[in-house]
C-alpha cells in the first residue's frame, strides 16, 4: 500500500495528458472537451431523456462552462468529446456540428489510482446502435490501461438501460452491486491478459495525434494548387 500511495501524485498528473491528444478510430474521433463544445453539450443536457440516462441535473449555460473547466483541469478526470469521423474529415463542417457524445474516465478511490469509473454517452439518437459505443469503449479502455495505468474499470448504468448493460457484459464486465434507491447497477472488470486479448485484440486502427495541429489544419483556408 505505501508504494501504491507514493504513485498517486504521478498517476493523477497523467490523467491530464490528454489536454492536446486526439484519438482517431474507424468511426469516431475523440478530442479534449474545450469551451467551444459547451453550447452544443448544454443543448444535449437540456433533454430529459439524457438527464435520466446520465443521472444528471439540468444546469445553466454558465454552470456548464464551470463544469467543463472542472473536467478539463481536475487531476482525477480525463474527458473526450466524441466526433463523427466522417463529418470531421470535411473541413467545411464546424467541429461542434460533428459532436455525437462524450466519454470520461475518472478516479473514484484516492487510495487506489488504478481504479477508474468509465462513462460513455452517445447523445445524438441517430448515432445509437451503430457500433460507436463499442468502438469508444475499446479505445478509452485501451488508452486508460496503456497511458493512465488503469487496471480496474467500473460503470454505473440505469437499470432500464438494457442495451448499455448488455454491451459492457460483452466486454466481460460483471455485476458488482445494484442500487434500488438510484435504480442503477454497478458493473466492474479487472484488466488481465485474457481480457486484453478479448476486448482490445488488434488496435492498429487507433491513431494518436496532436489535437491542436489537427484542429488548426481543419480551420486553415484552402489554397488551390497553382498550375
Amino acid at each position: 500500500l505505501p508504494t501504491l500511495l507514493a504513485l498517486v501524485p504521478y498517476l493523477l498528473l497523467k490523467m491530464r495528458i490528454n489536454e492536446d491528444i486526439l484519438l482517431e478510430g474507424e468511426k469516431v474521433v475523440l478530442v479534449p472537451y474545450n469551451a467551444d463544445h459547451v453550447p452544443r453539450y448544454h443543448q444535449w443536457m437540456c433533454s430529459p431523456e439524457l438527464q435520466k440516462l446520465t443521472a444528471s441535473e439540468p444546469l445553466t449555460l454558465e454552470q456548464e462552462y464551470d463544469m467543463q473547466r472542472c473536467w478539463r483541469e481536475d487531476d482525477d478526470k480525463c474527458t473526450f468529446i466524441i466526433l463523427d469521423k466522417q463529418k470531421w474529415a470535411d473541413p467545411s463542417i464546424p467541429e461542434q456540428e460533428c459532436m455525437v457524445g462524450d466519454v470520461n474516465i475518472f478516479l473514484t478511490d484516492p487510495s487506489d489510482p488504478s481504479l477508474a469509473e468509465l462513462e460513455i454517452m452517445i447523445a445524438v439518437p441517430c448515432y445509437r446502435g451503430k457500433g460507436l459505443g463499442k468502438e469508444v469503449t475499446r479505445m478509452m479502455m485501451y488508452y486508460g490501461v496503456h497511458k493512465l495505468g488503469i487496471q480496474k474499470f467500473e460503470v454505473k448504468i440505469g437499470l432500464d438501460n438494457k442495451i448499455s448493460i448488455a454491451m459492457f457484459k460483452k466486454f466481460h464486465f460483471r455485476e458488482l452491486s445494484i442500487s434500488e434507491v438510484f435504480q442503477e447497477v454497478t458493473l466492474g472488470v479487472t484488466v488481465n491478459e485474457a481480457l486484453q486479448k478479448h476486448v482490445f485484440g488488434n488496435m492498429d486502427f487507433m491513431l494518436q495525434r496532436e489535437y491542436g495541429k489537427a484542429r488548426d489544419s481543419r480551420q486553415a483556408p484552402f489554397t488551390p494548387l497553382s498550375l
